[in-house]
C-alpha cells in the first residue's frame, strides 16, 4: 500500500497528478491519496511519477510517496474509521 501527499504549487500539474492517482486508489484528504493494489502496479506508479512528473515538479513542490507494509499499525478515527466497516442498510 502506498501514500501519496503532495503539495504542488501550480494548478494544472496539480490537477493531472491527482486525476492520475484516481486511477489507482482514493482520496483520503484534500492532498493524500491511499493506494491498494498489486506489488508490480505499485512500482508502476512509483515510476511514473519519477519518470513523468519528477521533471515536472518546481524546487518548491512537495511530494512524498510512503510504502506500507502489511505489518503496519494504522489506527483510524471519526470517518476514517468507519470506511473500513460494512453499511448495511435495511
Amino acid at each position: 500500500m502506498l501514500l501519496v501527499s503532495y503539495d504542488i504549487s501550480n494548478d494544472k500539474l496539480r490537477t493531472r497528478f491527482s486525476k492520475f492517482l484516481e486511477k489507482f486508489g482514493f482520496r483520503i484528504q484534500y492532498s493524500l491519496f491511499q493506494i491498494k493494489n498489486s506489488d508490480r502496479i505499485l512500482e508502476n506508479i512509483q515510476v511514473k511519477i519519477e519518470s513523468y512528473f519528477g521533471k515536472r515538479f518546481q524546487q518548491t513542490d512537495s511530494v512524498m510517496v510512503i510504502e506500507l507494509s502489511k505489518s503496519c499499525q494504522i489506527t483510524k478515527y471519526g470517518y476514517a474509521k468507519n470506511e473500513d466497516e460494512e453499511l448495511i442498510i435495511l
